[in-house]
């Protein structure tokens, strides 16, 4: 489910909506929609929206609560062989699925948390299961998460990575953030950026978070919106 909410912070946007769904602030997913810092004419605020998964239910009296018997992953990653049927079942699905696209590859678990765990792609043909911008690794990913929820692991996430692509994708959006905002600085104008899912996004708006005169907004529909930086002035 999807909720949206807001404070003068991210920070304090996030302890509002921890407090308002009685969750944990690592068992939902955020993005930031809209940040608007302190001027002379205008408070700052930063507008949040809310990721929570199947683990979360509407009770009878209209509360939220989080269900008690969903899946909690061990926090500390020990070992990359699969240590109970459900890790053995998502490295065999998703090593099944690549290989019948025509694909060598191995896959290890390389991350366990509370509801999420990290799978790694070795194969020759990593270009190609990343794709261009990460989107067939995407793809890869969407479909895990689906097979995960079919085995009773709604709460879980998994994450899908290649030749340590999603790090280097995190720095050179951290990059293109800080280039983008000088551009606009320069012009006293605005850029749109490319298309991106919501933890880019929310990279690009948290990174951009603390810098004055410049400010971030998501724009479009989807799944795959764009991010407006602006130069607003000091």
């Amino acid at each position: 489910m999807i909720y949206e909410f807001e404070g003068k912070t991210e920070k304090e946007a996030i302890e509002l909506a921890a407090a308002e769904l009685g969750l944990e602030k690592d068992q939902f997913d955020v993005e930031i929609v809209e940040a608007q810092k302190n001027s002379i004419f205008k408070k700052g605020f930063v507008k949040i929206c809310v990721h929570t998964d199947d683990a979360v239910q509407n009770t009878p009296d209209g509360n939220l609560k989080q269900d008690r018997e969903a899946p909690r992953r061990t926090a500390l990653f020990q070992d990359p062989l699969p240590q109970d049927d459900y890790e053995k079942a998502m490295v065999d699905f998703v090593a099944s699925m690549i290989r019948k696209m025509g694909y060598d590859v191995t896959v290890d678990v390389v991350s366990r948390e509370e509801r999420k765990i990290g799978l790694r792609l070795n194969s020759p043909s990593s270009s190609i299961l990343i794709g261009r911008k990460g989107k067939n690794l995407d793809a890869l990913q969407l479909l895990a998460n689906v097979y995960s929820g079919k085995l009773g692991h709604e709460g879980t996430r998994v994450i899908l990575d290649s030749e340590n692509y999603r790090i280097r994708r995190e720095e050179t959006l951290v990059r293109l953030a800080y280039t983008t905002a000088d551009r606009v600085r320069t012009s006293r104008g605005s850029m749109l950026l490319e298309p991106m899912n919501p933890f880019e996004r929310r990279l690009i708006h948290t990174t951009l978070n603390d810098i004055g005169d410049v400010d971030t907004k998501s724009e479009g529909e989807g799944l795959y919106k764009q991010v407006r930086v602006f130069y607003k002035g000091r």
